[in-house]
């Protein structure tokens, strides 16, 4: 005679599996498909090898910012070309305004058109990321999953960008960049964009090494016209070019160790200009 529990295992089996009744067919992909951040699928993981090699550790090509910045200039209109000018006399009397020797993100266009600093391109389905090496801030989502603009965006640094494919360019659209955040041709020249500001960037390889993104910004509070520039950036597979952590006013501050034994960090005192020391206590 059979187990009476293992003749009624199917009946048991049953009745578990009716309280998890799987969802209308096609619900579930319903709900993915509304969701702000869908599921990825491997198929999403596997149309990422079939877009253009850009992931990987890119440096800004300053000689080549720097040429920019001499024979293509922004199309400032007469208030902010007035503004501009006083700040090339500072610099070039020695004192140079920080554009972002301060602790906010560069924020964009600034990001793209003047950072000294290595950045990391990654893909994920539906997004493409640029993380900069400096205070963990300067960090740039691309939507890529056919995601439109908020109706109301939040105002941000760097904005909110959407993406998409044509061909193997990558189509970028920022909007609600923060009015504070400024427009800047170099570390100490550059004037807040005041809002109302649309960038549109075309990221493209130029060879295996070079990557360019041709940059449209329509600011129309400070430029007369949309300016159209293109930054360019050098690929590096050497690993002493990897992303390192840089922290917004560490270097104002040296190890020490407290009363109690504790590694912290102390303010370096100065005596005219020059680090003299901390205090641990």
């Amino acid at each position: 005679m059979k187990n009476p529990i293992l003749r009624a295992l199917p009946a048991i089996v049953a009745a578990a599996l009716a309280g998890f009744a799987p969802l209308p067919l096609g619900a579930a992909d319903v709900a993915a498909k509304d969701a702000i951040n869908a599921p990825p699928t491997l198929r999403d993981y596997q149309a990422l090898a079939k877009l253009p090699d850009f992931v990987g550790v890119w440096t800004p090509l300053i000689s080549d910012q720097v040429a920019q910045e001499r024979t293509n200039p922004p199309p400032w209109n007469a208030q902010a070309a007035k503004q501009i000018e006083h700040m090339y006399a500072e610099e070039k009397a020695g004192r140079p305004f920080p554009v972002i020797d301060h602790c906010f993100p560069t924020g964009m266009p600034s990001y793209m058109l003047i950072t000294h600093n290595a950045f990391e391109l990654l893909f994920t389905p539906g997004r493409v990321t640029l993380l900069g090496e400096g205070d963990g801030n300067r960090m740039r989502r691309i939507y890529t999953d056919g995601r439109p603009h908020p109706d109301d965006p939040d105002p941000s640094f760097h904005g909110h960008s959407i993406g998409h494919w044509e061909g193997q360019t990558l189509v970028v659209d920022t909007i609600a960049v923060l009015p504070q955040s400024y427009l800047a041709v170099n570390e100490a020249v550059g004037v807040p964009n005041n809002g109302d500001m649309h960038i549109v960037e075309r990221f493209h390889l130029l060879d295996p090494v070079t990557l360019a993104d041709d940059l449209e910004i329509t600011a129309n509070k400070l430029l007369s016209k949309p300016w159209k520039t293109t930054r360019k950036y050098v690929r590096q597979r050497s690993q002493k070019y990897d992303i390192v952590e840089g922290v917004c006013e560490q270097g104002s501050y040296t190890e020490a160790v407290d009363k109690d034994g504790n590694s912290v960090f102390a303010p370096i005192k100065f005596r005219n200009g020059v680090p003299v020391g901390s205090d641990s206590k």
